[in-house]
Parts: structure tokens; C-alpha cells; sequence
């Protein structure tokens, strides 16, 4: 356990967010996606910054490697985050699911 730098409270160590005051733990949260392995190889490496300047920094990686870098805003991070979600394709819901979601 350690001690939340906002309201001192105790928090587990892999707690992301204080459970207490929801001040954010960590400076940045990483996450690698692995490339489609028929299309090429590498991977993206996304990090988003929980301080000031909030961004979320998007690194193409191949091998140990990085190739290219960008650093998004928050509203163009939400503008992707839209955007991959609006060509998904989303698992058809039944009948009862779709009515109780608009409850």
C-alpha cells in the first residue's frame, strides 16, 4: 500500500485512481497493441499523460525500435477513440438487450 499524493489516503499499488478523493495515481498509463501479423509486424505503443500537458503519445514500434511518434490532445485522442469505434463492428444485441439499454 502506499499513500495517495492528493488526500493521503491509502491505496493499493495497482490501483490506477484514489479510491478515496479519484486523484490520478500514476503520471501515465501505457498500453502496447501487437500489429496484425499478416498486414506487417511491429506494434503500437500508446501512452496516455495524466499531467499537464495531458496527451496521449501514439509510438509505431518494430522490434526494439521506434519508427514514428505523435503526441494527440485530449479532444483529437477522443476525435480517434470515436472514430475506431464508429467502423467496429459491434456484436448484434438481442432483441431484450437493445430495450433494456434504453431503460
Amino acid at each position: 500500500m502506499r499513500s495517495c499524493r492528493g488526500c493521503g489516503g491509502e491505496v493499493q499499488d495497482d490501483f490506477r485512481f484514489c479510491p478515496h478523493c479519484g486523484k490520478a495515481q500514476r503520471t501515465k498509463i501505457v498500453e502496447y497493441f501487437q500489429g496484425h501479423p499478416e498486414v506487417g509486424d511491429g506494434g503500437l505503443r500508446v501512452s496516455v499523460y495524466l499531467t499537464e500537458p495531458q496527451h496521449a503519445r501514439l509510438s509505431v514500434w518494430r522490434g526494439d525500435e521506434v519508427e514514428a511518434a505523435i503526441s494527440l490532445d485530449p479532444h483529437e485522442s477522443g476525435r480517434l477513440a470515436r472514430f475506431l469505434l464508429s467502423v467496429t463492428k459491434q456484436p448484434q444485441q438481442s432483441f431484450v438487450s437493445r430495450v433494456l439499454s434504453r431503460l
